[in-house]
């Protein structure tokens, strides 16, 4: 039996046009299709809130490894970008595709690859798309 630790409630009304808006009121926020896809642009749309989440998931991930295993890590050391890219298949049926960029100072480099590993390997969103999305991660430390 899965013992849910937390769960959230979001509607969607007008689809990429349209608006979204959580059950408690939180999150409400209009769509837009982006220009890049024919759109006008001018509000957020999913794949920037699939790419924000994964971000500050994965970054989430990656403090609790580094503390796991010994590295306090303070507010700036580390950093994820993620980006959301949307794309075609061969059969014509639209695809997702993601990149995270990893900072982290006051590692080595293969201490980082490490840690990215270790997070990659519980952060729910990695986990969610394992095997249906492509992903590529970069590491760099400073």
């Amino acid at each position: 039996m899965t013992i849910i630790l937390y769960a959230t409630r979001v509607s969607a009304a007008g689809g990429r046009k349209g608006r979204i808006h959580s059950a408690d009121g939180i999150l409400d926020l209009q769509l837009a299709i982006p220009k890049e896809l024919g759109g006008m642009g001018g509000a957020t749309n999913p794949e920037q809130l699939f790419a924000g989440g994964y971000a500050a998931c994965f970054e989430n991930a990656l403090l609790r490894v580094g503390r796991q295993s010994g590295h306090r890590f303070a507010d700036g050391d580390v950093e994820v970008i993620a980006e959301i890219g949307l794309s075609r298949n061969e059969a014509g049926a639209f695809v997702l595709h993601a990149a995270l960029a990893v900072t982290i100072a006051s590692v080595d480099q293969g201490t980082a690859e490490t840690l990215v590993r270790g997070a990659d390997d519980i952060c729910p969103y990695s986990n969610a798309i394992r095997g249906n999305v492509e992903v590529a991660i970069s590491v760099a430390v400073r």
